[in-house]
């Protein structure tokens, strides 16, 4: 290679070196947004979705078995305490009373056959009785034979034997009534199920069944349901809630509910039940393959809705059973805490003895100077936009929030960095 080849091989070598110092030089920086620590209030909550219910419905169900021969109320109807709701063919029971009626006086009548029987009995003993005792003194005499003594024992001792048996037949009767007046009282209640009466006021709020049709009842196990009365005063939602987030529920915590027919509205309500055993528990244990919620019901405030009630009755309400609400459960807040975006919360590797496993502790990169300083923080609660925070930071010191990529995992303590 001759010298003019070495030279330009050289310069271009030279060339490429200043290239890549330039370049080097010139690193860009990485562009992050930013916002500052500031004092807010903040709401923890926790959201569910489930139905709206009145909080106080009972189903009307048959006792015993009928054909429906009157049924005075249709479906919204508004009914009081002790209205007739339903009305079964009475016939058969009706029969069955007049038959338990003639039992129990048949047994009446056999009970005073019974007590006459006794009082004859008595008078009989007495007789034999007595017949005994000259007996005694007349063989003691020699002047009856032994024949005839034996025969005077004889008829004393079946006296007592008819007697016992006569009170007995006493005892036996007076169970008989006793049986005939349960069979009585059972006929008469099972006429008085004949018909069906509103056990509250309220509202029908779902009609099953039809004048001609028969239901099945037993007074031992739930009959057919054919109607279902409810109290539409007071309404709730019940709402499944997450076994994350059960834990975070207590008793008389405020809610805020949205319904999907009233956009635009939001009504207030607290917490009064929450179930204790979640809601895939079945005969024989939990089903493993079921998410696991827990039922949650909110009492709805009246006064939160009563602008949207037309009348003034009790039972208005502008709710339907069933209809499908929203509900926020506000379940801690904190006033006036620093704060800041939840995107600005990172985790990163705390400074560890020699040897010792590697442990991770949440902060902040505040920016400094053009650089992430970054700085260790205690979280509290948090809603949907922000956490609070507690460590070495103050109001307004400027956050670094993203983007999440270079915040979460490679912006590094010191780095300088640009702004948008």
């Amino acid at each position: 290679m001759n010298k003019n080849a070495i030279l330009i091989l050289g310069g271009v070598i030279l060339a490429l070196v200043v290239v890549a110092v330039v370049r080097g030089g010139n690193r860009e920086l990485p562009v992050v947004s930013t916002d500052t620590v500031q004092a807010r209030d903040i709401v923890e909550r926790v959201s569910a979705s489930g139905k709206i219910q009145p909080e106080i419905e009972v189903k009307i169900t048959a006792e015993v078995n009928g054909q429906i021969i009157d049924l005075p109320v249709k479906e919204g109807d508004v009914v009081e305490k002790g209205d007739l709701l339903v009305q079964l063919n009475p016939d058969i029971y009706e029969a069955a009373l007049l038959r338990a009626e003639a039992s129990l006086n048949s047994a009446r009548s056999n009970l005073a056959s019974a007590r006459a029987q006794v009082a004859q009995g008595e008078a009989n003993q007495f007789a034999a009785a007595k017949a005994f005792e000259r007996a005694q003194t007349l063989l003691a005499s020699k002047v009856i034979s032994q024949a005839e003594f034996d025969q005077n024992e004889a008829s004393f001792l079946t006296a007592n034997a008819n007697l016992t048996s006569a009170k007995e037949s006493v005892r036996s009767a007076e169970f008989a009534i006793r049986s005939g007046e349960a069979s009585l009282q059972e006929a008469r209640d099972n006429l008085s199920r004949t018909t069906l009466v509103a056990p509250q006021a309220g509202v029908v709020t779902a009609l099953s069944k039809e004048v001609g049709e028969s239901v099945q009842g037993n007074g031992f196990t739930a009959g057919e349901v054919i109607m279902n009365v409810s109290d539409l005063s007071t309404m709730e939602v019940n709402v499944e809630v997450n076994e994350s987030d059960i834990v975070r529920i207590h008793m008389d915590d405020e809610a805020e509910i949205e319904v999907d027919a009233y956009l635009g509205e939001t009504f207030s309500g607290r917490v009064t039940e929450i179930g204790n055993t979640a809601l895939n528990a079945g005969m024989n244990g939990f089903s493993m393959d079921q998410v696991t919620n827990f039922s949650v019901k909110i009492r709805l405030d009246r006064s939160s809705y009563m602008h949207l009630v037309e009348g003034d009755h009790d039972h208005e309400t502008p709710f339907r059973p069933g209809m499908s609400a929203t509900v926020d459960v506000l379940t801690a807040r904190a006033d006036r805490v620093l704060s800041a975006p939840i995107q600005a919360v990172a985790s990163r590797a705390s400074d560890t003895e020699e040897g010792e496993d590697t442990e991770t502790e949440l902060g902040v990169f505040l920016l400094v100077d053009g650089e992430a300083k970054w700085t260790a923080v205690e979280t509290g609660i948090q809603d949907t936009k922000f956490v609070e925070i507690q460590g070495e930071v103050k109001e307004e010191d400027v956050l670094i929030t993203g983007p999440y990529e270079i915040v979460s995992r490679s912006l590094k303590d010191g780095e300088a960095i640009e702004t948008r």
